[in-house]
């Protein structure tokens, strides 16, 4: 069980990342956080032996894997104050949508929008129910919510649906102080942007090499989104590399 006063908090995609990034910002500022994530040995790690971390391994898109997620995480911790929902996958690079898989589409759906919904649906429940109730969601939209990258169709449409469940969910989570948000972020320095300094695909065709920032300035977006009181909320946050080529692409 939690100590009294302490905050909860579900972290997908925790086993690198952004997801590692924001799950130790929050259990260095006191929360405790159950990390969620596909491989069990990547969340360990994350863990870093944390007292307050709870590592379940999840794959977002199984509906009975997000459910065993949280009743895990009401087993240890009675609550849940805070869901980032961040898991995601950009899917094949480069590849010109009439030459996409079908199946490469199906995965970037169900990880980056089914996975999102499943877990937002799950904390929409717990935060409806426990005493007192309510409580924040906050969806990694990236920018590609709002502007494309060249032969990005899956990853693109996922994270522009994203921004209409952040809407939704925001809407209908009212009556219940649940409050949702989103962060939209631009080139934070991970294991999936390294590629940005070699140079990537550029709207005019040309390949470019694109400035990053640290992950943990993104780490720390979150943490202020999360520690607001629920009578206010961020509802949308773009964090970005001040100089990377965002407003105007395409």
């Amino acid at each position: 069980m939690r100590t009294e006063g302490t905050k909860i908090a579900i972290v997908t995609g925790a086993g690198s990342g952004i997801g590692r990034a924001v799950a130790r910002e929050l259990l260095g500022a006191g929360w405790s956080v159950a990390l969620a994530g596909r491989r069990a040995e990547k969340l360990t790690e994350t863990a870093d032996g944390a007292r307050e971390a709870l590592c379940v391994p999840t794959d977002v898109s199984r509906p009975e894997e997000v459910a065993a997620l949280f009743s895990a995480v009401r087993e240890r911790f009675g609550r849940l104050d805070l869901l980032f929902n961040n898991a995601g996958t950009f899917g094949p690079g480069g590849v010109p949508v009439e030459e996409l898989d079908y199946a490469a589409w199906r995965h970037v759906v169900d990880t980056n929008l089914n996975g999102a919904f499943l877990c937002a649906q799950a904390a929409y429940r717990q935060m409806k129910e426990q005493d007192p109730h309510g409580g924040r969601i906050i969806n990694n939209g990236s920018v590609s919510a709002h502007a494309p990258r060249p032969h990005s169709v899956a990853y693109t449409a996922t994270k522009h649906a994203l921004t209409g469940l952040t809407k939704s969910l925001s809407l209908d989570g009212r009556p219940y102080g649940i409050a949702v948000g989103q962060i939209d972020i631009g080139n934070a320095a991970t294991d999936m942007t390294e590629r940005m300094s070699h140079g990537v695909a550029q709207a005019n065709g040309q390949l470019m090499a694109e400035p990053v920032m640290d992950v943990a300035d993104v780490a720390r977006t979150v943490r202020h989104m999360a520690e607001l009181p629920l009578e206010a909320n961020v509802q949308f946050a773009t964090v970005l590399a001040t100089t990377m080529p965002y407003v105007g692409r395409g």
